[in-house]
This record gives C-alpha cells, structure tokens and sequence, in this order.
C-alpha cells in the first residue's frame, strides 16, 4: 500500500463569515499545520458566492512561510478565469512553491449562489463544465513553454508563449472533483487526481474502480472529508451543524447527503477515515468544523493520526 498523505484546507470561509480580513493568522495556521506533520495545506475558491481569501495569493505566501508542505487548491473554479492569465498564475506559483502545487479543480455546485456568481462575471452558468475541460487543454499546451494558438468553443488564441514555465514540463497536478459518470469519466480522461467527497464510502469505493478502469495512467485517489472532533457526539452535531450551515447556507441534512462529514470523537474519526483508506484513498484532506483551528489541529494530530493507517 502506497503511503498516505493528510491535509488541511485553510478556514478562508469561516474566517470571511466573521468578517475578519487578517490573512496573517491564516499564515500562521499553516505553519502550524506543517509543525504537527500534516503533509499538504489546501486554499478553497469562491470570490462571491462563498466569499473568502483569494486561493492563489493565499498560497503563494503559504508556499514561503511553510516550506515542506504541499499545496493545492480545493477546489479551484477555472470556468471564471481566462486559462491564459490563470496558466500564468499557476505557473508562477508553481515556481514560488519549488514544485509543490497540485490544482484541485472544478466545475462548481449547482446552486443559485454559484449560478449568481458566474452572472456576475459575466460567464454562462451552463457552460461551467466545458470551460473547465477547455481550460484543462489550454493550460496544459501554454505550461510547454513554446509557441501556442489554441482555437476552442469558449476561448481561442495565437502565438502565445508562458514564462516562466512550471518546474515540471507537463505543468503541476491536476485533480478533479466530482462524483457521476460524466465526472468519472473527465477525471479519468483530464486528470491526475480525483478529489471527490461522497459520505458513503461504498460510493467511493465504487467510483474509484470505475476510474480505474477508465484510466489510461495512474490517477491519485484523494478525499474531501469534513471533521468535528468532540467527545461527545451530540455537542459535535451541534457544532457541525453550525460549522456547516454557517459556510453553506444550507441545512446540514442536505449538505450530508452529498458530502463527508463526521462528528463526533476523535477515535471514531480515525476509524471513518480508514474505511476509505481501506477503499482506496491515498490523500486525506480535512476540513476542520472548529473555531480554535489550532487546538483543532492539535487534537487531529494527537488523537486521529496515530490511529490512521498510513502505510
């Protein structure tokens, strides 16, 4: 079995909702990530419908401030962007972070909030899922570093040419979100990595041999997972509950049946977690439901990762 690797996703969310713009403790979560030997930091994206720091820039501090950790995107949304300038982005970040970066992406939840968001910027809702396909194609031929013309349904270009380039040639990691046939098959046909979030593990289990089976090279099996940690189960309902709908505006019984989440001691997190190790997950990545994100971190560390199986 392939080691395995446990992140973090930064409470950008969280702390915009308090109306707190002091980027610099989020800085510090991370450093304090790296020092209980998380292995990856993760940034989530939404400018509007679920405002929070800006993932890139966020990232890019986070890639000097803790050197050892992997960074990546949960998710990032391309259909808002020109694949040109966020080509450009990635690769710049990508250098900044000496390699370490890894593009979660996606094509964004259909709610009215993310529907309103895409009016805002003036791009066609409906489109979202082509534009994420097409700016795959697009960034991966600008990462070359050579002379591109690209002539797609939503965007097109001639003689265009990056620097710098990302330190790999084939540009860094791109993992998908996504859970259907449809979303199978783009992971298994674009990706690198499948970053999906489904609170069945059988599902996942599922849809992981499915992609197997699709794919023509490896594709690296990762999980979205939320966490509450609390002794007591019901005090821990009642915090995810909070957490979850203060992030969501949605009721926590519609967000769990499309999402992982867990509440409830930290012993039980680990064996949660482990049921979808077991069904093939390699790269953990947690969401804390917590307000004191360092005790949080604290306590994963001290009392959910001993008991996972890593190896």
């Amino acid at each position: 079995m392939s080691e395995i690797k446990i992140g973090y996703l930064l409470p950008t969310r969280d702390q915009a909702i308090r109306g707190d713009d002091d980027l610099a403790q989020l800085i510090e979560q991370a450093r304090h990530a790296e020092a209980v030997g998380f292995d990856s930091l993760w940034a989530g994206d939404s400018p509007l419908a679920r405002r929070r720091a800006d993932p890139l820039l966020l990232l890019s501090a986070v890639a000097v401030a803790a050197p050892r950790l992997t960074l990546g995107t949960a998710v990032l949304l391309p259909a808002l962007r020109h694949p040109i300038l966020l080509a450009h982005q990635l690769a710049t970040l990508d250098r900044i972070a000496d390699g370490r970066l890894i593009v979660g992406m996606g094509a964004g939840f259909p709610t009215a909030d993310t529907k309103a968001q895409f009016d805002a910027i003036d791009v066609p809702f409906r489109t979202r899922v082509s534009r994420l396909e097409e700016s795959i194609e697009a960034m991966r031929s600008l990462w070359s570093g050579t002379n591109v013309s690209f002539n797609g349904r939503h965007f097109g270009f001639r003689d265009v040419t990056l620097a710098p380039t990302p330190t790999r040639p084939e540009g860094p990691p791109i993992w998908l979100a996504g859970g259907g046939e449809l979303a199978l098959r783009r992971v298994a046909c674009l990706g690198d990595g499948w970053l999906p979030y489904p609170p069945a593990v059988t599902d996942y289990a599922r849809d992981r041999a499915a992609i197997h089976r699709l794919a023509s090279r490896p594709i690296t099996p990762a999980l979205y997972a939320t966490l509450c940690l609390e002794d007591d189960p019901q005090l821990a309902r009642r915090l995810l509950r909070r957490s979850i709908e203060r992030y969501y505006n949605f009721p926590l019984e519609r967000v769990e049946q499309v999402q992982a989440l867990f509440a409830g001691p930290p012993a039980d997190a680990a064996a949660w977690l482990n049921s979808y190790v077991t069904a093939g997950a390699r790269h953990l990545v947690i969401r804390l439901a917590a307000d004191d994100h360092h005790a949080a971190l604290d306590k994963f560390a001290a009392q959910v990762e001993p008991l996972l199986n890593l190896r």
